[in-house]
């Protein structure tokens, strides 16, 4: 197990995500690690990128990407499965990437998994994949009925 300071706010599921995306947009390193929870089998797969677990391994991957600065992430959906010490997040994220023609948006699906300890809500597990690449534009629509064009 680490110690790591505790995040400022945890008092359920939605004030952790806030505090991630706070984080990520910012680059700070110190408040993206505060929202994990103390577990040392945490896990994260980055958008094209493997899966990194433990603590030390997500902090030197969160290091070399905002060796460039903070992600310009935006939440534009949320779907939730909430329980009594655990919280599902399914999310659709925007980030704006540089093109060839200038700025672009990227669409990223992502789930983000909390759990209840007894330093609050903590993130467990943070997923992320790529979507599709637009230049504008709204967030793709989705619906309870829309069939998978892929297999997962």
């Amino acid at each position: 197990m680490r110690t790591q300071p505790p995040v400022a706010v945890s008092n359920s599921p939605d004030e952790v995500e806030m505090a991630l995306y706070e984080a990520l947009q910012r680059g700070d390193i110190e408040a993206l690690m505060a929202v994990w929870a103390d577990d040392d089998d945490i896990v994260c797969v980055h958008p094209g990128g493997g899966r990194v677990v433990g603590a030390a391994a997500i902090r030197s991957s969160f290091e070399a990407i905002f060796g460039n600065g903070g992600i310009p992430v935006k939440v534009e959906q949320v779907h939730r499965l909430e329980y009594p010490d655990s919280a599902l997040h399914h999310l659709v994220e925007s980030v704006t990437v540089a093109g060839a023609d200038g700025p672009q948006l990227a669409w990223v699906i992502a789930t983000n998994f909390y759990v209840k300890t007894v330093r609050g809500w903590r993130l467990a597990s943070h997923h992320a994949s790529p979507g599709s690449l637009q230049r504008q534009g709204p967030v793709p629509a989705t619906t309870g009925g829309e069939r998978p064009s892929t297999l997962h």
